[in-house]
């Protein structure tokens, strides 16, 4: 919300600079988050008077002018403008100067005569606003010679940019920043008038009927105004307006908007021209009904809108915007203003669905205080009368059911000493309370606090209390103290850590991580081939989805893993590593519960790769969580896969994941054109058999003795079942069994596959001779020829 410091001083004694009041401010518990200085950009530019003009002798359509700037010799400007003459005083940007916008300005020849500025127009000055500029600005005859034209237009005033948080609407408004600045500042504020005296002999009850027939309306206040006389706002209104950010439209449209600004309480007038069977009546529009509001706009109203209507049609959305069969026009004669409470949640949502947030909307959706009405609706009259923009009527018409009156609470000031770390007096407590306008009588050593009803949304507790205490007072007053009986030493948690374990892992092995959505289409489950009565079918479904592309939360992150791999390989990327660290969410089995939501680690890569490269990386990933134990089982039973490429990982009898090939329908159906391997892990069971415990071991002091080992077996023989017999068969004196090297080609047999092995023997005691060495190999080797009939190549 923006808040002209020269408007809050019309309630407020203010005699430091914007940037030292917002600093206050904020350190009082207003936000400010911008300090917006006018004419900040604007350098160099005095008042100069023309002293002389000159026709230009090389151009039709220049002038040359000998301008005073307050200097023994006069300055020769030259220009295009036709509508000054000598003796005006104008705006002139000297050499070296900056305009609106950051123009520099310097000397130079025009048409072969050196020209030392130029004058300005408002535009050039930036302070044109939406009227048409025609030629130079022409200041008053009075106006001194040679000064800052920011000091002699004013333009040195600031405007303050609060983020007013929902809890504070009375903020919303000059005079609640005008309250809160006088209790920062420790002055006195002034209410603005609100007296009058009413002009017209007729009564608004003889004339109109209002009915609210909805609670969503709390409170409906209406008031009529006769001999209406439109016209142009003062210039001092106008101003204020505009500084706020508001266009100034007419007299009577502009008293409303002045007043939402000025007391925060939104307010509307109807031309009672439109106002059919003179009544007005607050209800529900019916589903489906067409309206035009004032942007005019047509739209479509359900039945959780509410209306103002006159009887027969809707005349305003109640709390967001007035309709365009009721506006002000140029020659409304009388008219009615509206000054109401209305349901902030009902005013959120109907704006929402709408479309259409207004300033009334951003005010009643943080639920305004209903007291706030009459006193918005006074300021009104007594400013209609001032500017004689009508005459108001007599009586009101007032419907307000349950009145909000103000509450009271009691808090011991010893406990708000002990809350806040301090030791302020009863009476300095009261003192900071009292500057708040909450009314507080000291009670022993209880501090009895009357809240209004503006600040009742605020101050439930007495925890709300030690904190106006505590940002009256000043944090910085507030000595610093440890905190007692709360660790606050930092740290990652052990999952965090252990993600930052597998992070570094698959990052070494070559990938680069991805993200994706959470949310997916329910088409994906085709894509990858999934079953009708596969589980995985069974998401959960997001209630109010972006589109059917988002509809529900993904039961598996393949379908990610292969979009990402697909794009990729659409723009020509021939070497894609990747992975992803996230959640799938599976249904639970008691609808009303929250879904199970497990972590996973997704693997997706192409570009000369295979099956071995993936299990190097998964392995990767193992190793760093210390898992020992485990186990890659042959997987044909998954569709997503190709059924001789792929294998599921067992912790123990738990299986964690798979990693395989991808089976090529899906490859297909992703439209990629080469081999890919992906890999989808559970971290919750990994991190569950993760061991961080690591245990020192010396290095080898004798050497090992390397053997490798060549065989021919069948095709459908898995290599783990190889390592298997090796290991057992070498029993302690095997260190490692590493496969380097798999072969099919025209020196195999159909149906058969040459693997390689390097096998490292060692033993920790002793150095190993040729003769154990062989023994043992040869053990080995006659291991894997009875029971696998391998063949030694």
């Amino acid at each position: 919300m923006k808040v002209p410091v020269n408007w809050l001083k019309d309630y407020v004694k203010v005699d430091i600079t914007g940037k030292e009041l917002g600093d206050k401010l904020t350190l009082s518990g207003s936000k400010v988050e911008e300090v917006i200085t006018t004419g900040d950009e604007i350098q160099n530019v005095v008042t100069g008077k023309i002293m002389k003009i000159e026709e230009h002798p090389h151009a039709d359509k220049l002038v040359i002018c000998q301008v005073n700037i307050g200097k023994d010799e006069l300055l020769q400007i030259i220009t295009a403008a036709t509508n000054m003459k000598e003796n005006d005083v104008v705006p002139v940007a000297l050499h070296d100067s900056i305009i609106h916008g950051g123009v520099k300005i310097k000397k130079g020849k025009l048409r072969g005569i050196m020209s030392n500025g130029m004058f300005c127009s408002e535009e050039e000055l930036g302070i044109a606003g939406d009227k048409p500029v025609h030629g130079l600005m022409i200041l008053p005859p009075n106006t001194p010679i040679g000064k800052d034209i920011k000091e002699v237009l004013n333009m040195t005033s600031s405007i303050l940019d609060f983020e007013i948080t929902s809890n504070r609407p009375d903020c919303l408004s000059i005079i609640g920043m005008a309250r809160e600045t006088a209790a920062t500042l420790n002055e006195n504020y002034n209410m603005p008038e609100l007296n009058y005296v009413p002009s017209s002999h007729k009564n608004i009850k003889d004339d109109l009927q209002v009915e609210v027939k909805d609670d969503l309306c709390r409170r409906y206040i209406a008031r009529g105004i006769e001999n209406v006389k439109i016209e142009p706002s003062p210039g001092w209104m106008q101003e204020r307006l505009l500084d706020a950010g508001v266009r100034p439209i007419n007299n009577l449209v502009d008293i409303t908007n002045f007043v939402m600004l000025e007391m925060g309480q939104p307010m509307h007038a109807y031309d009672t021209r439109y106002i059919q069977s003179n009544s007005i009546i607050i209800e529900r529009a019916e589903k489906g009904e067409e309206f035009v509001t004032l942007d005019d706009e047509k739209r479509s109203l359900d039945e959780n809108v509410l209306t103002i209507r006159d009887g027969k049609r809707a005349v305003g959305i109640a709390g967001i915007m007035g309709g365009l069969n009721s506006e002000i026009r140029e020659d409304t004669s009388s008219v009615v203003f509206e000054s109401a409470n209305f349901n902030g949640t009902n005013i959120r949502i109907s704006s929402q669905s709408l479309g259409l947030r207004t300033e009334a909307s951003a005010r009643f959706e943080k639920d305004l205080d209903p007291n706030l009405a009459e006193t918005a609706m006074n300021r009104a009259c007594y400013l209609v009368e001032k500017l004689k923009a009508g005459k108001v009527m007599q009586g009101t018409i007032d419907i307000y059911r349950e009145k909000v009156e103000p509450a009271s609470l009691k808090v011991n000031y010893n406990w708000i000493n002990k809350f806040l770390g301090t030791k302020i007096s009863a009476d300095e407590m009261a003192g900071c309370l009292n500057r708040l306008e909450l009314n507080t009588e000291i009670q022993g050593e209880t501090l009895k606090v009357e809240i209004p009803t503006f600040r009742r949304r605020d101050i439930k507790i007495k925890e709300d209390i030690a904190e106006e205490v505590a940002r009256i007072y000043g944090y910085g007053n507030i000595p610093s103290a440890i905190i007692k009986s709360v660790s606050t030493r930092g740290g990652k948690s052990p999952k965090q850590k252990l993600d930052d374990e597998v992070l570094r892992a698959l990052t070494s092995s070559g990938l680069n991580q991805s993200i994706s959505y959470s949310f997916i289409s329910r088409k994906v489950f085709d894509k990858i081939l999934l079953p009708e009565d596969s589980v995985l079918r069974n998401a959960v479904a997001v209630k109010n989805p972006l589109g059917e592309d988002y509809s529900i939360m993904r039961t598996t992150t393949i379908p990610s893993m292969m979009e990402s791999l697909s794009r990729n390989y659409s723009r020509k990327n021939q070497v894609v590593r990747l992975f992803e660290i996230g959640k799938v969410y599976i249904p639970n089995k008691d609808a009303d519960k929250l879904p199970d939501e497990k972590n996973t680690v997704t693997i997706g890569i192409y570009g000369g790769v295979d099956y071995f490269n993936l299990k190097g990386v998964v392995e990767n990933i193992l190793e760093v969580l210390g898992i020992e134990k485990f186990s890659f089982e042959r997987e044909s039973s998954n569709p997503t896969f190709h059924p001789g490429k792929t294998a599921a990982l067992y912790i123990k009898k738990n299986q964690v994941g798979v990693l395989g090939e991808i089976h090529p329908g899906v490859l297909d159906n992703y439209g990629i054109g080469e081999k890919c391997c992906v890999a989808e892990l559970n971290l919750d069971v990994l991190y569950r058999y993760s061991n961080r415990n690591k245990k020192y071991r010396p290095l080898p002091k004798f050497p090992s003795v390397v053997r490798d080992l060549a065989i021919l077996v069948d095709e459908d023989i898995l290599t783990r079942e190889l390592e298997d017999v090796i290991k057992k068969q070498g029993g302690n004196m095997v260190e490692s069994v590493k496969i380097f090297d798999v072969y099919r080609g025209k020196q195999v047999a159909e149906g058969k596959k040459s693997i390689a092995y390097s096998i490292s023997y060692r033993l920790e005691n002793r150095t190993l001779t040729d003769e154990e060495v062989n023994k043992v190999h040869d053990r080995i080797l006659g291991a894997l020829e009875h029971k696998f009939r391998a063949q030694l190549r």
